[in-house]
This record gives structure tokens, C-alpha cells and sequence, in this order.
């Protein structure tokens, strides 16, 4: 029985490579040759539109819905300092998370930011201020306060007909009434009628006065002061001509001439 088994797989092996070799001797099928002409050849006439981009165009797709890989931000010493006073609350009171703990640490500063923007609103606002309520740059002649500049503070040294007579010349008349005034004060402090004091005002001065005669004329005098150089208005000649006589007047009065 084997032996039959053997000469049957030995003669299908033999058909086997006969097979092989004629396939491998058989000469392949010639391929049939195409002849093309001209009038085969479709030439393409359409054209071909440059696309162009504007040269910004990237910064159109620079927001967070192109960024496919998002990378944590580094900490600055300003996200270290909220986390160590978070740590520190979070000790204090026990916050339920870290989350929490945080939230309030960024409430906390917003808050204490407005109440130093307003308490340095404040600052300004007080230095502007005078003692008086009275803005430093405006005039109020309700007030009936004299202000005073640096050369004008001590009144003894000054001489005021130069004054005076150089704020004419200039064109400049309410100066020179408040030069009159000034002068007035003078000589009323030189003839001990008041006490020359850069702080004091018109009614500290009225109050010093004894005689009810100089009394009304300082009250006028003050009027007529307070009228010119708080009305910011420009006087005519002829109101700074009866001012001008009116304070000359008084200086000879209290100059006891």
C-alpha cells in the first residue's frame, strides 16, 4: 500500500514541473501597437486663477478655537503670592477647597484695589481743598478771605505805589485795587488800628476796629474790594478811578495825616 501511495506522489510531482516548464518557456502574447496623431492631442485652453491671501491672514486664526494644543501658563510671582495668602486663610477659616479658598483671595483684592483708588481719590481731592472748602484755584468772595502770594505775605517790605503804579502802566487795574488794599491793611497795622496776620480775614479785621467811623469805611473799602476782585470781570476807567480815590482817601485817614 505505501508503495503505491509513493509512485502516485511521485508521478504528480514529475506533471508538476513539466507543467512549470512550459510556462516558463511559452513565449508572452505581443502587445498590439496604437499609432496616435495630432488630431488625437486635446490641448487644454482653461486657465488657472492664482489664488492670493492677504498677508495678515494668520492672525485671523490666532484665536483660542485654532489653538488644537493649549499649554498651561507659567506661574508669575503675582499667581505664587495669591497662592500663599490662599494658604493662609485657608488655615485660618478652613475653606472647603483650594477653589474656594482662592475665589475669595480674588475678591479680597479687588476689593482692597477700589478702596485704594478711592481713598487716593480722597488725597487729591483734600489737597485741592483748602481749609476753607474752597478750591485752591478758584475765588469766592462770599468767603471774603484774603489769599495771599508768596510775595505779598509779608506786606511791610512791599512797596506798594511802585506796585501799584506798574499794574496801571500794564493794564491791569484789579491788581493794582488789591495792591490798594493790601496798602490799606498796612498802614492800618502800622497805626495799631489791627494786627497784621496773613491768616486772619476781612471780619477778623472788622472785629479789631474800634472807631465806628473806620469801622464803616473799612467795611466799604472791603466791599469795594471783594466786588472788583472777585467779580473776575475787567473794570472800566472810570470804577477804578473812583476806587482808586476812595482807597487813597482812606490810607491819609488811617495814616492819621
Amino acid at each position: 500500500m505505501n508503495k503505491i501511495f509513493l509512485i502516485l506522489s511521485f508521478l504528480f510531482f514529475l506533471s508538476i514541473s513539466n507543467a512549470q516548464d512550459t510556462l516558463a518557456t511559452a513565449e508572452p502574447p505581443k502587445a498590439t501597437s496604437v499609432k496616435y496623431t495630432e488630431k488625437d492631442i486635446q490641448i487644454d485652453s482653461d486657465t488657472i486663477e492664482t489664488k492670493t491671501f492677504p498677508k495678515n491672514f494668520k492672525k485671523k486664526y490666532t484665536d483660542s478655537d485654532f489653538v488644537y494644543e493649549y499649554k498651561t501658563p507659567e506661574k508669575n510671582w503675582w499667581d505664587h503670592f495669591k497662592e500663599w495668602l490662599a494658604s493662609i486663610l485657608n488655615n485660618l477659616f478652613r475653606f472647603s477647597s483650594n477653589e474656594a479658598s482662592m475665589n475669595f483671595v480674588s475678591i479680597l483684592l479687588k476689593v482692597l484695589a477700589v478702596l485704594i483708588v478711592v481713598f487716593v481719590i480722597y488725597l487729591i481731592a483734600k489737597a485741592l481743598i483748602n481749609k476753607d472748602g474752597q478750591w485752591i484755584f478758584g475765588k469766592d468772595a462770599n468767603k471774603k478771605t484774603i489769599y495771599y502770594s508768596d510775595i505779598e505775605k509779608n506786606i511791610h517790605l512791599l512797596d506798594f505805589e511802585k506796585l501799584i503804579a506798574a499794574s496801571i502802566e500794564s493794564g491791569e487795574k484789579r491788581i493794582a485795587v488789591r495792591y490798594y488794599y493790601l496798602w490799606l491793611l498796612k498802614v492800618m497795622a502800622q497805626n495799631h488800628y489791627i494786627e497784621w496776620d496773613i491768616e486772619k480775614t476781612n471780619s477778623d479785621y472788622l472785629y479789631e476796629i474800634q472807631g465806628p467811623a473806620h469801622k464803616e469805611e473799612f467795611t466799604y473799602l472791603s466791599y469795594l474790594y471783594n466786588y472788583i476782585w472777585y467779580g473776575e470781570f475787567e473794570i472800566d476807567e472810570t470804577m477804578f478811578r473812583k476806587a482808586e480815590n476812595r482807597f487813597k482817601n482812606a490810607i491819609k485817614t488811617f495814616s492819621n495825616e
